[in-house]
């Protein structure tokens, strides 16, 4: 993440980890859009083996990737190739200030302290 909130994600990109809308390998760090995050900035960024998780300015999580067993939380095993807002109310209306992606699963934390 720079100093502006832009992610860049680089590397090999099976299920559309990386974000960039595709499949393709990137060799070299390529700016993700900020489009696909609704415009806000991205505060903080955690990947997993298969799936990336990312944070926005207003406490928005965002995940893409595989969704084996769910662990992209939109209440299906769908992959994404690019960044989908995770809906507040599975936070119980809260904001994320930390995520961490794990092999096969996914870790949040809100405002409220709540894991």
């Amino acid at each position: 993440i720079t100093a502006d909130g832009t992610a860049w994600s680089w590397g090999t990109n099976d299920d559309g980890k990386l974000g960039h809308d595709d499949t393709d390998r990137r060799l070299r760090p390529e700016r993700m859009r900020k489009d696909l995050f609704d415009g806000q900035e991205v505060v903080a960024v955690s990947a997993g083996a298969d799936h990336t998780l990312a944070i926005t300015a207003d406490g928005t999580a965002w995940s893409w990737g595989t969704n084996d067993d769910g662990k992209l939380g939109h209440d299906d095993t769908d992959r994404r190739l690019r960044p989908e807002r995770m809906r507040k109310d599975l936070f119980d209306g809260q904001e994320v200030v930390a995520v961490s992606a794990g092999a096969d699963h996914t870790l949040a934390i809100t405002a409220d302290g709540t894991a």
